[in-house]
């Protein structure tokens, strides 16, 4: 297949956003998918350009390899880089956000007064990761512990004053992790904001973007942040596997090292013999050299970035489909709230929460009935996650099983509660099929039918 066959028709055209467009995705007939945000998904076109390539490496490995990637893959940090507004020689790719952070983190050098500040909404491996840091490093950690909902100002004043908390005790806020959309509960931070707040106060920004890229409007020139990773097979409808890595040259000295550590590595000045890759000569800097090629890994997920992009074109560009899905998530949270008995939507005052393709409906269950219903089975606090694990569990398997979707339940606040994702291939009644879903099941746990023999799960 040429290069030039690879290029999807971006001519305007007349395409209509909803279950429409369903047949250019991967779904079985009968699934619904109303989960997107976990793990993304790719149109049938992404996926022809990824086995294009597979079959090029495979075809002539050596060749391709080391001649020909390169290239492919700088033509994909270059289609990337407008989309972000970024200088490209801030532009490599990683396989995963989580990636990013560590390699962030895994890389700065720590003194005994650093901290490292994130808000207590920060996404569970990479809250791993900063005890991992604090365990093997100098550093300690500075959680911010709130509850929502909040508003954007609120954050401002938590972080200001957990960095003026740490300089009056004698410490140093080394680095911050903001998040642009919290996975759990899926809100929307003011991620804009804090980026200002940290180089007002002096502290390094690293932005996980993992819900970023064609999930929100992004202006990284115009941000500015000392570190920024986001998810292409997310949203942007890449495979998975690929992230971009955003690192301004300001601060590209700082991360001396990919995870792994492979070629591209330049070891400090010292005598000895001096180690040369073994790879052809990268024609960018030795930063986007040493992310180039990290071990022998599937990277054409990184290639497919230009069709991916020609794609979101043809459906009429990024401004098109993040007013459609944006719109689309507001009217699946009142929908389905509506369907619940209106229940609470997670949102804020200003609705600023909501300014993004996840929304968050409460769950109509009664804690005290299903604790009564739970101890008669011998279900206790400490089993299988207590209450709240076994309820979680028991809808999943049904929502899988015996409607053939999957809907984001977990608990949060003292509260059950859903979160939904609009995509392009769905639409408003695909979410009163799914609040009609979701209200028989919980009528049913409310009947008890979550527990059996003794508080074993249902399968």
């Amino acid at each position: 297949m040429a290069s030039k066959e690879l290029t999807l028709n971006t001519k305007s055209q007349d395409v209509k956003f909803g279950k429409e467009l369903r047949k250019d995705f991967l779904f079985e007939d009968n699934w619904l998918n109303l989960n997107h945000g976990s793990f993304g998904t790719y149109p049938r076109p992404i996926r022809e350009a990824m086995r294009h390539y597979q079959d090029e490496v495979e075809a002539r490995p050596d060749s391709f390899i080391l001649f020909e990637y390169n290239k492919l893959l700088g033509e994909s940090r270059l289609a990337i880089s407008k989309v972000l507004n970024a200088p490209l020689e801030t532009i490599v790719f990683v396989s995963n956000a989580t990636i990013g952070i560590n390699t962030v983190l895994r890389n700065l050098v720590f003194e005994k007064s650093d901290h490292i500040l994130y808000f207590n909404t920060i996404y569970g491996a990479c809250e791993n990761t900063v005890t991992y840091i604090t365990e093997t490093t100098p550093a300690s950690a500075a959680k911010i512990d709130y509850k929502l909902p909040i508003e954007d100002s609120e954050f401002l004043s938590l972080f200001h004053a957990k960095v003026s908390e740490i300089e009056a005790s004698g410490g140093t806020v080394k680095i911050a992790i903001l998040d642009t959309i919290v996975s759990i509960p899926g809100v929307r931070l003011p991620f804009e904001d804090l980026t200002a707040a940290c180089k007002e106060r002096g502290v390094l920004s690293c932005i996980d973007g993992a819900h970023g890229v064609g999930h929100v409007e992004l202006d990284l020139s115009a941000l500015d942040p000392d570190f920024f990773v986001s998810n292409c097979h997310k949203w942007l409808f890449a495979p998975r596997g690929c992230a971009v890595f955003y690192v301004p040259v300001r601060n590209q000295h700082m991360l001396r090292s990919t995870l792994p550590t492979s070629h591209g590595f330049i070891a400090l000045p010292s005598e000895g013999e001096k180690r040369s890759s073994p790879l052809p000569a990268h024609d960018g800097s030795a930063f986007t050299s040493n992310f180039s090629f990290v071990g022998t890994l599937d990277n054409t997920p990184y290639l497919c970035i230009p069709a991916a992009i020609s794609y979101r074109q043809r459906l009429g560009g990024e401004s098109a489909i993040l007013r459609y899905v944006h719109t689309l998530a507001l009217q699946a949270a009142n929908t389905v709230s509506k369907i619940l008995g209106n229940t609470p939507i997670l949102d804020n005052a200003t609705h600023s929460f909501t300014k993004c393709c996840l929304v968050n409906v409460q769950l109509p269950l009664d804690y005290r009935n299903i604790v009564s219903i739970g101890a008669q089975h011998g279900i206790s606090k400490d089993k299988i996650g207590g209450y709240a694990g076994v309820v979680r569990a028991w809808m999943t398997r049904k929502m899988i099983d015996e409607f053939r979707t999957f809907m984001f339940v977990f608990w949060y606040d003292e509260k059950w509660w859903v979160r939904l994702s609009a995509q392009v291939y769905l639409e408003v009644a695909d979410f009163e099929w799914a609040g009609k879903v979701l209200k028989g099941l919980c009528e049913r746990v409310e009947k008890g039918e979550f527990v059996a023999g003794g508080g074993k799960l249902l399968h």
